[in-house]
């Protein structure tokens, strides 16, 4: 049954620099449609049928991918789609969706969530949601949930946990950086860490209340933020808070952090390379995807949106075509392709 009195909001304000030549300024990674007929933003925002009502889902984004983002989501009302006027980390995003949410009624749980990750599972994911939104607005804990890890992965920060006390949830014992190979490999084998995911739940007062007591820029935006028409006060009082991430500002500090660890599979999708695990490939380890055409080709993974791309006798490749850009890359260097960026013509950027 839908939680009349908890929310949704969906981060969608990410470049995925990763994902050209198919993700630019305009049409990021969420706005993609990589393994279905639905771009990862409306699978995302799909996934929460049964949870909450829809009215009570919130997008944000930037004024750029505004108007894009509302032709992906029409089922949305236009007011549930807010633009930020400037690019800030996820604390200034936490501040306005619990800001937002604090009009309507300030004892509400609400979750924030990112636009781009890829779940199948979404019966468990749902439950799992409900769950900890339901334990959020007990205003005992601001809740995260936490990823199981499958291999000791340096690109993601850690939560370390305590033992799980009957009801599935676990104290977090500290927030963790991104580690090193060796430190990584620990923390996958003593079992007692998560993937910090940035899947976030609180009750809105008892985030506001931790505001006050550790970030007071973020607490005072929050606090003043007008009842009715806001754009003119996000558009003067937005700019000015911290480029801080939520983890930083707020979880790292609070008096009592609890995670739900995650039954349910998730991938953050993050380079092209993630493709081969949610795709089918050839006999030859091929993943492919359009008019694709191999011989005595191996490990590749190509994506055509319209011109026949023809390999032969390559390993280990990503070829990425599209109307007016082609990217040819090693495997090994999906990570670089941001850097190609500032050195693109503008226009395909």
């Amino acid at each position: 049954m839908e939680n009349r009195k908890a929310y949704v909001c969906i981060m969608a304000g990410g470049s995925g620099e990763r994902f050209w030549p198919m993700s630019r300024q305009a049409t990021p990674k969420h706005l993609l449609k990589l393994f279905s007929d639905q771009t990862l933003l409306e699978e995302a925002v799909r996934r929460l049928n049964g949870v909450v009502p829809q009215e009570n889902i919130l997008v944000l984004t930037n004024t750029v991918q505004l108007q894009d983002i509302r032709a992906a989501l029409p089922f949305l009302a236009p007011e549930q789609i807010i633009a930020e006027p400037v690019r800030r980390d996820n604390a200034a995003a936490a501040a306005l969706a619990t800001a937002l949410v604090r009009r309507r009624d300030p004892d509400a749980a609400l979750a924030l969530l990112a636009s781009d990750a890829y779940i199948k599972d979404r019966a468990t994911f749902a439950r799992q949601l409900a769950k900890t939104l339901v334990r959020a607005a007990q205003g005992k804990a601001l809740l995260t949930v936490g990823v199981k890890p499958n291999y000791p992965a340096t690109g993601f920060g850690y939560l370390e946990m305590t033992d799980d006390r009957g009801d599935g949830f676990r104290k977090v014992a500290r927030f963790v950086e991104k580690p090193d190979e060796a430190t990584a490999k620990e923390y996958f084998e003593r079992g007692n860490y998560a993937w910090n995911t940035c899947m976030f739940a609180w009750q809105v007062s008892a985030f506001v209340a931790e505001a006050e007591k550790n970030a007071p820029e973020l607490a005072a935006f929050m606090r003043d933020f007008p009842a009715n028409e806001f754009d003119a006060y996000l558009n003067e009082r937005f700019p000015a808070l911290p480029r801080i991430s939520v983890d930083y500002a707020i979880m790292e500090k609070a008096a009592s952090v609890e995670t739900l660890p995650a039954e349910f599979d998730w991938d953050d999708v993050g380079t092209w390379t993630a493709l081969p695990a949610h795709m089918p490939k050839d006999a030859a380890g091929n993943t492919l995807r359009g008019p694709v055409t191999v011989r005595d080709a191996s490990n590749n993974i190509a994506v055509s949106n319209g011109r026949v791309i023809a390999l032969c006798g390559v390993s280990d490749l990503v070829v990425v075509e599209t109307a007016d850009a082609v990217l040819v890359c090693h495997r090994d260097t999906v990570q670089d392709i941001k850097k190609l960026m500032p050195d693109l013509p503008e226009a395909v950027r």
